[in-house]
Order: C-alpha cells, then sequence, then structure tokens
C-alpha cells in the first residue's frame, strides 16, 4: 500500500522539491486507511488530536462551532489535503473536521510526522508551506465574506473548489463542484439557505452553472470567474515556477 499517500505526496511536490529519499520515507510513513459515512467527525473541536488525516476520497469541511451553537464553515478540503496538519504541533484542535460526503482517509501518528519532519528538512519545509497556504486561503474567505457581495461570494467559492479539483484531478474543463446542501453552502458563506436559492437561480438563469441533485455543475468557467473577482494567486499553485 506504499501508493496510498501517493496524492498526499503529489501535492507537496506541487509547492517543494523533494530527492528520492524524501518521497520514499514519504510513502513509508505509518498509517491506517478509515472510511467514514457523510456527517462522521475526523477531528472534533477541543479534542487531542494525536493524527493527522489525509483525504483520500471524498470532501470535507473544517467548521466552528459558537456559543449559541451556530455553525461556520471555515474551509473546504478536497483529496490530497491533510486536513489536520497543525495538530502535529498543537495541544488541542481548535476547530473540527466533519465529513460532507463519504470518504476515505489515512490517519497518522502525530509522532511520526514530527520524526520524519525533524529528519528530512525538504518534508519539514513542505509541511510548512502546507500550512502557510492554508493561512492564504482562511484570509481569503475572511475577504470573501467580509467585502463582497451575496452573489460574488457564491462564484468564489464554485470557482475555488473548481481549481482545487482540477489540480486534484489534473485535468480541465467543466467539473462538477461542492456538492453541498444550501444550509452547509450559506453556513460557509454567511448566508442564509433562502438567500443561497436565490443566487443559485441567478447564476442558473445566466447559464454560468447547473444543478444536478445536490451537485453543482460549472457550465463557463470564464464567465463566472469575472462575476466573482476570482484570482487564484492565493493559492499558491505554482510555487516552484515563481
Amino acid at each position: 500500500m506504499t501508493d496510498t499517500l501517493q496524492r498526499l505526496l503529489v501535492k507537496l511536490k506541487r509547492r517543494s522539491r523533494f530527492d528520492s529519499a524524501d518521497e520514499a520515507a514519504l510513502l513509508g510513513l505509518p498509517f491506517t486507511v478509515k472510511m467514514l459515512e457523510p456527517g462522521h467527525y475526523l477531528v472534533r473541536q477541543g479534542e487531542r488530536a494525536d493524527f493527522t488525516c489525509v483525504l483520500l476520497e471524498g470532501f470535507a469541511y473544517r467548521q466552528k462551532i459558537v456559543g449559541d451553537g451556530g455553525r461556520q464553515i471555515i474551509a473546504l478540503q478536497v483529496p490530497g489535503d491533510a486536513v489536520d496538519l497543525q495538530n502535529s504541533l498543537l495541544k488541542i484542535a481548535d476547530h473540527s473536521v466533519q465529513a460532507l460526503t463519504a470518504i476515505t482517509m489515512a490517519r497518522i501518528p502525530r509522532v511520526d510526522l514530527l520524526d520524519i519532519a525533524a529528519r528530512y528538512p525538504a518534508i519539514a519545509h513542505a509541511f510548512w508551506l502546507d500550512t502557510l497556504v492554508d493561512g492564504s486561503i482562511a484570509w481569503e474567505w475572511i475577504a470573501n465574506i467580509g467585502r463582497r457581495d451575496a452573489l460574488m461570494r457564491l462564484a468564489h467559492l464554485l470557482c475555488e473548489c473548481a481549481v482545487r479539483l482540477e489540480v486534484v484531478n489534473d485535468e480541465s474543463g467543466d467539473c462538477d463542484t461542492l456538492p453541498m446542501t444550501q444550509e452547509q453552502i450559506g453556513d460557509a458563506l454567511g448566508l442564509t439557505p433562502v438567500h443561497v436559492n436565490r443566487m443559485l437561480k441567478l447564476l442558473e438563469r445566466d447559464e454560468l452553472i447547473a444543478r444536478r441533485a445536490r451537485t453543482i455543475v460549472i457550465l463557463d468557467a470564464a464567465q463566472l470567474r469575472s462575476v466573482a473577482d476570482f484570482q487564484s494567486a492565493y493559492l499558491h499553485l505554482n510555487l516552484l515556477n515563481d
């Protein structure tokens, strides 16, 4: 099962240079594979996380629960993501990670992540970069919710998800994105489900998207990016070429 962590390796190598020893060390990390149904937790807020979870298949999201029980979705996770890498250094998880769809994940003990980072500087550098990019995405989400109108927020979320999936799947063109309910989209964008539905209808009216059950299909990516004022620089996809 040496190829189980291949998606994580491919993702890290887009931004960091590994030699053959680095690659072998990463792929040789111990792990256990676990499958979860939608709604199940990978990590719970307030608990100690003794493992880092690498998403192999499916979608997940990070969320914070506030005092009155309200939920804010603060990030989406796609295959290849180490969804809680920061917990290899933090004592407790400051947010939860929940399965959006049925998922398959690899759980890597935090002690083994710390050990490999100490012995392989290139891997430590790649882990560091990965957490920095997570921060960059978080800043963009703050700007999206705080300064864009509802239609732009929704379009921006769709564009981000599409770009990240194109990278994961190494393909371009129309792609299915965001298998989320309107309530979940609203919790990610600071909107009510009713408002989300209105915005989806506007994008459908203009033939930028189509809805198929819980899946949104992008029909006109270029125009959707224009509506969203979407620039992918914050995803830092081409660091090795900069």
